[in-house]
Parts: structure tokens; C-alpha cells; sequence
């Protein structure tokens, strides 16, 4: 009886004492309520009632941020959501300097989300996501950084427009295509006015081109499986009127 019961306090001595980390996780033990190093990975021995150890992962974190209702700098509502990847970088600091990191470092990203955006115009956050998302990362980064931890992304998922602007910015979509399509069309215009303007100069110097030119418009016209009928005329015949209409 004595020897079964040395035996099942060895082994719950051991299992107290003897404790694995993963290659990911950290252990940070206290002694006497005193942090005296971090360790890991591997096997672990620690002093049964006298030791503590908390574990800290250092894995990459991926942590979603819930819609934040925001109020642009051009006073316009919309509903923002975002998601920030880190990492602990220090486990002692992590442990030490907060009391639940993961939970402080959810509440500033909301804040500083609502913060930043409320800071810029609606065109300016739908245009220049790659800015907002770096100053975020940057404001985060700082203020995280006395916890151990390293914001290394963070990235503005999703904007909420209410109906009302989205209508708006339809409409507004739709009058810049079509200015630019009636843009297109007058440089068209413009270009072959220029085009006309150069042939009727070289047919000035070579009255022959309009004779070609007229051939070659009977000719498109005959080619065309049609019933038209028509009868060439020459142009010397027009000549007189010409000169009649130059007087």
C-alpha cells in the first residue's frame, strides 16, 4: 500500500512539474509570483506549487475587427470593417505589461479605425485604401509595441455606403461616362475636320485626285450587292458651273 502510494505522488509530482511546449508556444514562469525567464520549446521543469507558468503563442495572429460606424471628414456615415495580422514578439512583456493582450489590442484597432477614417473624405477612403492601411498599421505598430507585440498588416476590408450615396455615386458614375464619351467624340470630330481640311488642300494642288477619288466611289458603290442604278458622269461637265459659282 505504501509503495502504491509513493508511486501515484512521483507521478503526480512529474505530471506538475514536467510540462511541453510546442516549437510555437513560450512558457513564461513565475516563481514566487516573480518572473524569473521564458523557456521554451520543449520539456519544461518546474518547482511543483512554487512555480507558474503561462504560455504564449507566437504564432501569427489573424484578428478581425467589427463594423465601426464612422463619420468621414466630409460628414458622410458609413460602416467600416478591417482585419489586423500580428504576432507576439516578446512572451515576458505580452504577459506582463496587459492583462489580455489579444482583447487590447481588439479594442485599439477599433478605436484607431475609427479614428484614421473619420480623419479623411469618403473619395479619399474608397481611393486610397493602400495609405489608410499603412497608417493604421503604423499607429498600431506604435502603440502596441510596449507589449511585446508586432502589428505587421492590417487591411480595410470591407466599406458599408448607405443607399442613399450609393445612388448618388451611380449617378455621378454614369454624367463622367458620358462626358468623357462626348470628350471622345468631339476630339474625333475635331481630328477629322483636320483630316478633311488636309485632303481638300492636296486636291486643290492636284485636281486629278478628285477624279481618282470619284472612281474609286463608283467602284465601292458597284461592289455592294444592291439594286442601285447608277450612270457616271464626267466631272469636265461640272467644270463650267464651277468656274460660274468662283465668280
Amino acid at each position: 500500500m505504501f509503495y502504491i502510494l509513493a508511486v501515484v505522488l512521483i507521478v503526480m509530482f512529474l505530471a506538475s512539474a514536467i510540462k511541453i511546449l510546442r516549437e510555437y508556444e513560450r512558457g513564461v514562469i513565475f516563481r514566487l509570483g516573480r518572473v524569473i525567464k521564458t523557456k521554451g520549446p520543449g520539456v519544461i521543469i518546474l518547482i511543483p506549487v512554487i512555480d507558474r507558468m503561462v504560455k504564449v503563442s507566437l504564432r501569427l495572429v489573424t484578428m478581425d475587427v467589427p463594423s465601426q460606424d464612422v463619420i468621414t471628414r466630409d460628414n458622410v456615415s458609413v460602416k467600416v470593417n478591417a482585419v489586423v495580422y500580428f504576432r507576439v514578439m516578446d512572451p515576458t512583456k505580452a504577459v506582463v505589461e496587459v492583462e489580455n493582450y489579444l482583447f487590447a489590442t481588439s479594442q485599439l484597432a477599433q478605436t484607431t479605425l475609427r479614428s484614421v477614417c473619420g480623419q479623411v473624405e469618403l473619395d479619399e477612403l474608397l481611393s486610397e485604401r493602400e495609405k489608410i492601411n499603412t497608417q493604421l498599421q503604423t499607429i498600431l505598430d506604435h502603440h502596441t509595441d510596449p507589449w511585446g507585440i508586432k502589428v505587421t498588416t492590417v487591411e480595410v476590408k470591407h466599406i458599408d455606403l448607405p443607399q442613399e450615396m450609393q445612388r448618388a455615386m451611380a449617378r455621378q458614375a454614369e454624367a463622367e461616362r458620358e462626358r468623357r464619351a462626348k470628350v471622345i467624340n468631339a476630339e474625333g470630330e475635331y481630328q477629322a475636320a483636320n483630316r478633311l481640311a488636309e485632303a481638300a488642300s492636296i486636291i486643290e494642288k492636284y485636281p486629278e485626285a478628285l477624279q481618282l477619288r470619284y472612281l474609286q466611289t463608283l467602284r465601292e458603290i458597284s461592289s455592294e450587292s444592291n439594286s442601285t442604278t447608277f450612270f457616271p458622269i464626267p466631272i469636265e461637265m461640272f467644270k463650267p458651273f464651277m468656274k460660274k459659282e468662283d465668280r
